[in-house]
């Protein structure tokens, strides 16, 4: 290239490279492994996937993982439930001691604490018409509960004149219309739905590759996913000011970015009982609150007693 063409194409390049500075900028904190949907300024989205059976090696096709989320005197705790597992959590076991306090500030408090369940399934992207460049391609998804009720009700229909369906099946499945909207400010999934049952690809060939693209599941309930328990209870003591928390310690605890919809637990209250009340906490913004999923959670621990 001569030097008249590099001083012609000089505006060009500038926007090139701002392009590929925003790109940097935007997925440095990102795991590229994840594809997110996106939506236009009204708040409504839209886009054709396919969930894809479990990975080579692994049985299920989807990881179930609890997580808390919220804010303290000392910062943010944001961790992995030990409940996951099968384990007992620092968290659920003082949320048990607030529900069962008998003070409704108290349980405001424990549910600010309260478990957020997120999903996680491989899928292969059909349709995304914001970011074309993600089609036909393979990624992690986590989503909430809601669009977990859709594939169970595929899976599982109500009536019997609906056919079951398997969604993760690459022949006999079907592709998940994902549909968008704002409702009071959080993203609803409401209006989602599978489409008719066909293969994915007619090319066995295609398919195999596709499969063999995706990422493990099971990594995300392996056992060093997780802290200890005395781990986690030394950070949640630090959180609510149960010890002094040192400056620095706060510094590197940054306000979380939550997904839109994560599973928020409705609590059904045991037998009251005093406590003395915990600090207050703020549970992180933009969390879609699905009040509907009544689980017994609480009761299970108060039972426990």
């Amino acid at each position: 290239m001569s030097f008249a063409d590099l001083k012609r194409k000089s505006q060009n390049n500038f926007a090139t490279l701002t392009k590929e500075l925003e790109k940097a900028n935007s997925s440095s904190s990102a795991d590229e492994r994840f594809w997110k949907p996106s939506v236009d300024a009204a708040g409504n989205g839209f886009a054709v996937i396919r969930f894809l059976p479990a990975p080579e090696g692994e049985d299920v096709p989807w990881a179930k993982l609890y997580s808390h989320a919220f804010q303290g005197p000392g910062g943010w705790y944001i961790e992995n439930s030990l409940t996951t597992i099968g384990g007992k959590d620092p968290v659920g076991e003082i949320n048990r001691r607030l529900w069962n306090s008998g003070s409704d500030a108290d349980k405001e408090t424990a549910r600010k604490q309260k478990r957020k369940l997120s999903y996680y399934a491989n899928i292969y992207v059909v349709s995304d018409k914001a970011n074309p460049e993600n089609e036909g391609k393979v990624f992690l998804y986590k989503f909430g509960k809601k669009i977990f009720d859709k594939i169970m009700a595929a899976m599982q229909p109500e009536f019997e004149d609906e056919t079951p369906i398997n969604p993760f099946d690459m022949w006999e499945g079907a592709n998940f219309k994902l549909k968008i909207t704002n409702v009071a400010g959080y993203w609803n999934y409401d209006k989602s739905e599978f489409a008719a049952p066909a293969a994915l690809s007619a090319d066995d060939s295609q398919l195999e590759s596709i499969w063999k693209s995706e990422h493990s599941l099971a990594a995300f309930t392996a056992a060093d996913n997780f802290k200890s328990y005395e781990e986690l209870e030394e950070r949640l003591n630090l959180v609510l000011g149960v010890t002094q928390t040192p400056a620095a310690a706060r510094a590197k605890v940054a306000r979380p970015t939550l997904d839109e919809e994560i599973e928020d637990e409705e609590f059904t209250a045991p037998a009251p009982r005093r406590e003395p009340a915990l600090p207050k906490v703020a549970v992180a913004a933009g969390v879609d609150e699905d009040e509907d999923d009544a689980l017994s959670y609480f009761a299970r621990l108060a039972e426990e007693d």
